[in-house]
């Protein structure tokens, strides 16, 4: 596999010279790049630090419906799901289930979706405009929850000139499953012109199921019901301000709903295997209002968010052999968590120049309650699988946060000799936080902390050509301690430090276009999680176990080497590894792989735009992406032998066809389409591990008026 990503990213350069004299007529601009990473529009190319994006379009070709569906489009960028809609997200190597927030923060516009490391409300893609992915610590623009990275969704603006909607239906059908069917549609209305428009986008899908219960009389119960809108209003009374306000609003509902399957395509529930759990909804609301003042020499920025997030979720766990609790314990749970959060964020924004500058202030208030009623089966003998053991039900479990954090942060750059920029970036982040546990109602005490970090960023980027870059920056980032449940101690911070260095561009036409980075990041205090037995119960306890060193190269290309042709290519190699651990912990050793993190992952695609007839145009897209397997080490929990645990090596083809009669779109696609079966998690040793969703083979019509 390495040998074949090798060949390709050598005949893409090499085509490179061919490709120079056969942009189309559109020129270098049609393949330019806009992002706003940094807050501020900017070339991709301009940006110093490592961003990958996908334009709308890309995501709809590449059949993109999911965080899931997004990491094997990313390379470097994992996750772990726990049924439809719940991911936490590892990116660059820095990939931990424990602590108090995520690790990867991510956005919907100017809205932060991130209310803990598990409670990341995941949009579905409609109507967007574009994805950013940006890698390394984001601590200094994006604060605390983007120490390995941010993710940002941006929707498309209502356009008060012109009166327009898009409807597509769609209908697949899931090997070995069910049948699918999705409506959605675009409505965007001008009320009054060039100052005041509505645009309201929705999506409803049901169906496409394939994992069984079958001791249960379950089939195909993953199917998820999902009803997903959002509405946005423009109005830019003059040229010096606007007001944007977004209502999202989120429903899903899935009978089956935890993610986990078998090679067979089944899921067991412990201890009971014809137990039907409750289903799983996740739902949240989200509104945001967006406020822009052009004062000239400045732009100032309002961004108020509120979020309310409902989670009702079923949870099993069987041990499988190798593990130390194999024989010993199952159980299940049915888990409720509620959450809501405010924020405000301030900023000010230079106008431009050779001196830019971004200056703000940012706000949290969030809280969140969750609730479990569980039961397992204890055999201390291990003669569970004889029939033994004594089962406890009708447990109680209760934990209650809160989250306020306040920061100030500065960012500025100054281009020097036409060529060559400096900037550097700071952030003064301070957070205090509550917990409450209890398993038994009003015996639990609440603990309390405070935490603060200074967040620094300096880079540099030397501008050798028109449209080419060469950059170095260095980052770091944060997250704050938390709590366990008594009698264990709180844990302390994390840190991270990132070195990148890299270079980005294209030739002139746009013909083929380029970007490489490496890095290297230190992982200070890491917090792990480990399974402490006391009198009988299992209880969890986070600690700081140690330090963690990753290098990784990222590389990424697209050539055109005639109109309407693009062949595309982007690749990760990582190397992470912790490197040292306190002397008390049970989990890692130095020497360990950290968790979810793929050694090597490669992306390769081609699309290619013509015309069936004179007035039909058409496109053609093939897609293919490779992932490593991703290791999970646990040594308190597993045998030596047992370890590592892993999941497979990933390959999967994607194709989609189609073509335009008038306002009239067609596209046949297949995802999937080998009908590969292989586990995405490695947390296969508890019988919680994903799979790869079966061949799909689907239809889509669409009309645009």
């Amino acid at each position: 596999m390495k040998f074949v990503a090798g060949v390709s990213a050598f005949a893409m350069v090499a085509a490179a010279a061919q490709a120079q004299e056969a942009v189309d007529d559109a020129g270098e601009s049609s393949h330019v790049i806009v992002v706003t990473a940094q807050k501020r529009e900017q070339r991709l190319i301009d940006v110093p630090m490592a961003v990958a994006v996908l334009g709308g379009e890309d995501l709809e070709r590449r059949g993109i419906d999911s965080v899931q569906d997004l990491s094997f489009a990313v390379p470097g960028l994992t996750m772990r799901e726990d049924g439809p809609g719940s991911y936490t997200i590892f990116l660059r190597g820095l990939a931990n289930q424990s602590g108090s927030g995520a690790l990867v923060s991510m956005y919907l516009d100017e809205a932060p979706l991130s209310l803990s490391g598990f409670d990341q409300l995941s949009p579905v893609p409609l109507d967007f405009a574009r994805v950013e992915v940006l890698k390394g610590p984001q601590g200094t623009l994006y604060g605390q929850g983007s120490a390995g990275g941010t993710i940002r969704f941006v929707t498309n603006d209502p356009n008060a000139s012109r009166f327009e909607g898009k409807v597509e239906g769609e209908v697949y059908d899931v090997a070995d499953g069910e049948v699918g069917t999705k409506l959605s549609g675009v409505l965007n209305i001008p009320l009054v012109e060039d100052q005041l428009a509505l645009r309201v986008a929705g999506a409803y899908e049901q169906g496409g199921g394939w994992i069984d219960q079958p001791e249960a009389g379950i089939k195909n119960g993953n199917g998820t019901e999902l009803i997903n809108v959002r509405a946005k209003l423009l109005w830019t009374p003059g040229d010096n301000f606007s007001a944007e306000a977004m209502v999202q609003i989120h429903r899903a509902d899935t009978k089956l709903g935890m993610g986990y399957e078998e090679p067979d395509r089944t899921v067991d529930v412990g201890p009971d295997r014809s137990k039907a759990m409750i289903p799983k909804k996740f739902d949240f609301d989200l509104y945001n209002l967006e406020l822009r003042y052009d004062m000239g020499f400045a732009e100032l920025v309002s961004a108020t968010t509120y979020i309310e997030h409902s989670h009702q979720y079923p949870f099993t766990y069987i041990p499988r052999p190798g593990n130390y609790s194999y024989g010993i314990v199952e159980g299940n749970d049915d888990r409720w968590g509620n959450a809501e959060q405010f924020s405000q964020e301030l900023r000010l924004t230079s106008a431009g120049g050779p001196f830019e500058w971004t200056l703000g202030a940012f706000y949290s208030d969030g809280n969140s309650d969750f609730i479990a009623d569980y039961e397992y089966v204890y055999a201390p003998d291990g003669d569970l699988n004889e029939g033994g053991g004594v089962l406890y039900d009708d447990l109680y479990y209760f934990s209650e946060s809160s989250a306020k954090s306040y920061s100030l942060f500065a960012d500025a750059s100054y281009k020097l000799f036409d060529r060559l920029t400096v900037g550097a970036g700071i952030r003064y982040f301070k957070d205090k936080r509550t917990s409450l546990i209890e398993y038994a109602p009003g015996a639990g005490t609440t603990q309390r902390a405070k935490f603060d970090s200074v967040d620094p960023r300096f880079y540099v980027s030397y501008q050798y050509s028109e449209n080419g870059s060469l950059y170095a920056n260095i980052a770091k980032g944060f997250r704050s301690g938390g709590f366990n449940s008594e009698p264990f101690a709180p844990y302390d911070p994390e840190k991270v430090y990132t070195y990148e260095i890299g270079t980005k561009g294209m030739t002139p036409g746009g013909a083929f276009s380029y970007d490489i980075a490496a890095f290297f990041t230190k992982y200070k205090d890491m917090v792990r999680r480990r399974l402490v037995v006391v009198e009988g119960q299992y209880f969890s306890e986070s600690s700081n176990i140690g330090e963690v060193e990753v290098k990784g190269i990222e590389l990424g290309a697209a050539v055109r080497p005639t109109a309407g042709l693009t062949f595309t290519a982007s690749a990760a190699y990582l190397d992470s590894e912790i490197v040292a651990t306190a002397d008390t912990d049970q989990v890692n050793i130095p020497g360990d792989r950290t968790d979810y993190t793929p050694k090597f992952s490669i992306t390769l695609g081609a699309n290619y735009e013509f015309d069936w007839t004179a007035n039909v145009p058409g496109f053609v897209r093939v897609d293919y992406s490779y992932r490593d397997k991703v290791t999970y080490i646990d040594r308190s929990s597993f045998l030596p032998s047992a370890l590592p645990q892993a999941s497979d090596d990933i390959g999967l083809l994607n194709a989609r066809i189609g073509a335009t009669f008038g306002a009239v779109g067609v596209e046949l696609y297949g995802q999937n389409i080998a009908n590969v079966n292989k586990a995405i998690d490695p947390y296969q040793g508890w019988a919680n591990s994903n799979r790869t969703r079966p061949r799909v083979l689907g239809v889509k019509a669409s009309v645009s008026f």
